[in-house]
């Protein structure tokens, strides 16, 4: 009777946020470093399920870095990064966008078997992400700049109550295919689409204000606080894009952005529908 109890006391938290949220749209970008672990994903799409059933409208946009580097790696070929972007020539181009498929092919079909509808969307058709050629210290090759979303696309979908799983690929207005940064893919769609939610899954708990100390943690943060951060070097390495990527949604329109941990068990549900939620959230 107490579980039972305290179940139902979970369900009534929820309930407000329920009702908030309801046909809302969330964009949720899932990072290619835990993408391939299959009870983590697993979890992730149940609770990507719940939220469209419960009447929420999600669209997630993934990665899939680490399959990327595997594939390139056995291919004998030398992978070259600059400020956290894959130098990309045409061979490496097929080679991203044959992983990326076959990681959205799994995501749909999953979801489908969790008893939801999933619309595959490749960012560089039909003009759904639109880019031009980086600019950077040295040549990226066909490494894109996001310059625009045909937010259309995806709403065309999400009124048919499908998940919209987006990979991140871009083109230009002469078809020219590019390589684009998953986490500012996510952010340019969250904004195009005026989310409720942006929220990255990765790999850690949130922002920690000493990452040897697990008791930092910050669960809230302005923008301004985040930037200090960043200049502080207290946000270091990878978690720099994620928090850039948070600031140009919350620029772009979107109401709140999340960090969260992918690998606590229905964390998303948990930092949707609960007073506390788990992870850092950044507001502007």
């Amino acid at each position: 009777m107490e579980e039972a109890i305290r179940k139902a006391d979970v369900l009534i938290e929820a309930l407000p946020y329920i009702k908030k949220f309801h046909k809302k749209i969330i964009v949720i970008k899932y990072g290619g470093s835990i993408l391939g672990e299959e009870k983590i994903r697993k979890g992730v799409l149940e609770d990507i399920v719940f939220l469209n059933f419960m009447g929420l409208k999600p669209v997630l946009v993934h990665g899939g870095g680490p399959n990327i580097s595997d594939r390139i790696r056995l291919s004998g070929k030398k992978t070259e990064f600059v400020d956290g972007m894959r130098v990309t020539d045409e061979e490496t181009l097929v080679v991203v966008e044959e992983e990326l498929q076959a990681l959205n092919d799994i995501i749909v079909k999953e979801i489908s078997e969790l008893g939801a509808k999933a619309a595959s969307l490749n960012g560089k058709k039909a003009q759904l992400i639109q880019a031009e050629k980086k600019k950077a210290k040295i040549d990226l090759g066909l490494v894109g700049h996001i310059v625009g979303v045909n937010a259309e696309i995806i709403l065309e979908e999400l009124k048919k109550d499908k998940i919209a799983v987006i990979l991140p690929m871009a083109s230009d207005k002469d078809k020219k295919a590019y390589n684009v940064n998953a986490d500012e893919a996510a952010a340019s769609v969250a904004g195009a689409l005026e989310a409720e939610k942006f929220v990255l899954l990765t790999n850690v708990k949130g922002i920690l204000r000493n990452p040897e100390d697990q008791h930092s943690f910050i669960s809230t943060l302005t923008t301004k606080e985040a930037k200090g951060l960043v200049e502080d070097n207290i946000i270091q390495q990878g978690m720099i894009p994620k928090v850039k990527a948070c600031i140009d949604a919350l620029k772009k329109g979107v109401k709140k952005t999340h960090i969260i941990d992918a690998r606590t068990p229905h964390g998303l549900l948990l930092e949707i529908f609960t007073d506390q939620g788990i992870g850092t959230e950044i507001i502007q």
